[in-house]
């Protein structure tokens, strides 16, 4: 990863590992249950975290101050941390970086229903510290002692993605040591729902099918993905496991429109570019293509666009995690980078559960049927949100 101005003159900082991985989603609690229910196509059917128990990482008081989302970035980052075996670090030298896109909904909804019900002495005195969108990074700083940068990202869709970006750049700079990055959303609710269906953004169906000819709209879901970053001579120091190295990594802005990708995929194509440029690679060098895949007809036909235009005619293997875990919002880039770094620690791509018959305005070899094993170990993972905002990492095995 390069610090320092793409277009001037970037300078390598330090090499920035991934040493711990985990992740809530509609599969499952923990990053096997995810990578598992992306090769089987299982998941819960209301796309909710199944058998997800806050309580195993609250008290029974402190429980009830902490809204869903901060609880599932939480939980997510509890099991990053564990995996990682990571102690002893400097507590001013260790950093968090968790994105979201809503931040807490369901304390907002429900203390509404307070308000009108009972009145304004009955409203909870916590319900600023619990909707804040960054509650999430402010619990897991408490829980593991963090004193470097704590800081939120709310760049909708693309949250996830951008927070693990910025906490590798931190450890690239120099600035921190360790980083426990991610993003977690948990926005369920009747209004949430009915805010995305009158936009049309939600399919009819409830399938999420992307790049299928008959997709219709994404499906909501919640969930929440950590990883544990380090510099590399501190990971080597302790004898950590290694899974990988965050490469490269790249944000763009559309400034087209709120809610719709420019059609021809220039941003993202661009910040796909940026991406393979931070990291000092050649499109040729990617193994596959982590899409955002939403299964909106805009946003896939768009990115679908912007990787052709991209990569030509030797595109690599494209998949979209989001048949089977929905669409978690701003935990989405974090699940999804936790995928990409399973694929490349099995060397297996999951396959786009929902995709029957491609879309024949889309030009990319995309995964589907049965997963395909992963020849280059580099993933480009992307990202995009509305407001334009667009992310892209680059994953690798450790050189």
């Amino acid at each position: 990863m390069r610090i320092g101005s793409v277009s001037g003159s970037p300078v390598d900082g330090n090499r920035v590992v991934v040493t711990g991985l985990g992740a809530l989603s509609c599969c499952g609690v923990g990053a096997e249950a995810l990578f598992s229910g992306l090769l089987e196509g299982t998941f819960s059917e209301d796309r909710r975290i199944p058998d997800f128990d806050p309580a195993a990482f609250f008290g029974p008081k402190e429980v009830r101050r902490v809204d869903r989302f901060a609880q599932v970035t939480v939980g997510a980052a509890v099991e990053a941390m564990a995996d990682s075996g990571l102690e002893g670090y400097d507590p001013d030298r260790a950093a968090v970086i968790m994105g979201t896109g809503i931040g807490g909904m369901g304390t907002l909804v429900a203390q509404q229903q307070v308000l009108e019900e009972r009145g304004a002495k009955r409203v909870t005195p916590f319900l600023a510290p619990m909707i804040m969108p960054n509650a999430g990074a402010a619990q897991v700083a408490m829980r593991f002692g963090c004193m470097g940068p704590v800081e939120t990202v709310t760049t909708a869709c693309a949250a996830g993605t951008h927070a693990i970006a910025s906490g590798a750049r931190l450890i690239a700079s120099g600035r921190a040591d360790v980083a426990i990055v991610g993003g977690g959303e948990s926005v369920m609710e009747p209004i949430t729902f009915a805010g995305f269906a009158n936009m049309t953004a939600l399919s009819n169906v409830g399938v999420s099918r992307p790049f299928d000819v008959d997709r219709d709209g994404f499906v909501m879901s919640e969930g929440a993905g950590a990883l544990v970053l380090e510099r590399l001579e501190h990971a080597v120091a302790r004898g950590a496991r290694i899974y990988g190295e965050v490469l490269g990594a790249a944000s763009t802005a559309d400034a087209f429109h709120i809610t719709a990708p420019r059609e021809d995929g220039a941003g993202a194509r661009r910040c796909m570019e940026l991406a393979l440029e931070d990291a000092g690679i050649a499109p040729s060098d990617v193994g596959t293509i982590n899409a955002h895949g939403t299964s909106t007809p805009l946003n896939d036909l768009a990115e679908s666009s912007a990787i052709e235009s991209l990569f030509g005619e030797s595109s690599p293997p494209v998949t979209s995690c989001k048949g089977v875990t929905g669409h978690s919002l701003g935990g989405a880039g974090a699940i999804e980078a936790v995928a990409s770094m399973q694929t490349i620690a099995r060397s297996l791509i999951p396959p786009t559960v929902g995709l029957e018959t491609i879309d024949p305005a889309i030009h990319v070899d995309v995964v589907k049927g049965e997963a395909r094993s992963l020849g280059i170990p580099v993933v480009l993972s992307n990202s995009f949100g509305f407001g334009g905002h667009n992310g892209s990492l680059v994953l690798g095995s450790l050189r």
